[in-house]
C-alpha cells in the first residue's frame, strides 16, 4: 500500500536570526501587528533590529521566504531567561510550529547553560505551554511599569 504524501504538511524550517535584513524586520513587524501586540506607529525598524539583536535568541520560522512564526529568549547569560513573543501567523497556527520554536528556545538556553526558563504568556495560552513543560509559578504574580 502507497502512502499519500500529498496529505503531509511539510514543517516551516527555524532559524536563529541575529542581524535581520530589511524584508526580515517588516515581516517581524506583521508578526507583532497581527498578534496584537504593535499597532501603527508602535514600531520602527530601527527598534526591531535591535530588539533581535539584543536577545538571547531570536528564532524565525520560515516557510520558503515567509516568516510563518517567531519567538525570542532575553537572559542575564548567567542564570535566568524568559521566553517571550512566541506567536505563528494565524493560517499557519495548529501545525505544532509555536510548540517547535519553544523548544528549539529551550534547548539553545539549556545548550548555554541556562536552566531557570520563564515566561509571562497571555492568559488563554496556558494550554498552550502546559504540554511543553511550562506551569503557573506559585505566589507569583506579573507585574508591568507602564509610563504615562
Amino acid at each position: 500500500m502507497q502512502s499519500d504524501r500529498s496529505n503531509l504538511v511539510s514543517m516551516p524550517n527555524l532559524v536563529f536570526l541575529s542581524r535581520p535584513n530589511a524584508e526580515e524586520v517588516d515581516q517581524i513587524i506583521a508578526l507583532y501587528r497581527e498578534a496584537g501586540w504593535w499597532t501603527d506607529g508602535g514600531d520602527a525598524p530601527d527598534l526591531v533590529a535591535r530588539l533581535v539583536a539584543g536577545s538571547h535568541c531570536f528564532v524565525a520560522a520560515y516557510k520558503e521566504d515567509r516568516l510563518v512564526g517567531m519567538g525570542r529568549a532575553i537572559s542575564d547569560r548567567a542564570s535566568d531567561a524568559y521566553i517571550q513573543d512566541v506567536t505563528v501567523t494565524e493560517a499557519f497556527r495548529g501545525q505544532g510550529i509555536g510548540a517547535r520554536i519553544v523548544n528549539c528556545i529551550v534547548d539553545r538556553l539549556r545548550a548555554d547553560g541556562l536552566s531557570w526558563i520563564g515566561l509571562i504568556a497571555e492568559e488563554n495560552s496556558a494550554a498552550f505551554y502546559a504540554p511543553l513543560g511550562f506551569s503557573p509559578m506559585a505566589d507569583a504574580m506579573p507585574l508591568l511599569r507602564k509610563d504615562p
